[in-house]
């Protein structure tokens, strides 16, 4: 732990505090993009689309996922083990990244400021990578296969960049001052008018 002059100087000097600052609302931003991305995937899964009434929720999804917890989060992590998206390992390292998302969400202050310890830094990576491992594994088993634009193609699942990950690598670009997406954008929108 480090000393109270020290703590004093990380919390005073912007080049540290920023930059921590960042990484942290970055997990706890990216974890919540994970949570949403696999309750929603797996409910539009079950999601009937009737032009008259709009998106439908099919009795399915109760019998077929939500039955397994009373957590639709959890119930959705469990149907995407059974449909072999992820295995028990991911599962823990589900738990470990959440027990950090609920450090940072609960003692930012005390780990930006360097008052606590946090593995957040160093579980980034993780984190995205199990991201990107679920939304790879729904555009592999679920999307192509149901679109025949990709009958007979040959996928390279190293390419794929699912929804969510390019989302979050945008939401990076953008946060870090980056205004290049921005200004294509606009010249997009002025071409288009």
């Amino acid at each position: 732990m480090a000393s109270t002059d020290d703590q004093w100087e990380r919390f005073l000097d912007p080049d540290v505090v920023r930059p921590s600052l960042f990484l942290a609302t970055m997990f706890i931003t990216t974890f919540e993009i994970l949570k949403d991305s696999i309750v929603e995937d797996v409910r539009g899964f079950y999601t009937n689309v009737v032009i008259e009434r709009g998106p439908t929720i099919s009795d399915e999804y109760q019998s077929k996922v939500l039955s397994k917890n009373k957590s639709p989060l959890y119930a959705s992590l469990q149907w995407l083990r059974e449909n072999d998206a992820i295995d028990e390992e991911d599962l823990t390292t589900f738990e470990k990244l959440k027990s950090t998302r609920n450090q940072l969400a609960h003692q930012l202050f005390a780990v930006v400021t360097g008052q606590v310890e946090s593995a957040h830094e160093t579980q980034f990576e993780e984190l995205v990578a199990l991201l990107r491992k679920i939304g790879v594994w729904w555009v592999v088993n679920v999307e192509i296969p149901t679109n025949p634009d990709f009958d007979g193609e040959e996928i390279d699942e190293a390419g794929i960049v699912p929804g969510s990950v390019l989302s979050l690598q945008m939401l990076i670009q953008v946060a870090s001052g980056n205004t290049e997406l921005l200004e294509h954008w606009r010249k997009e929108r002025k071409r288009v008018e």
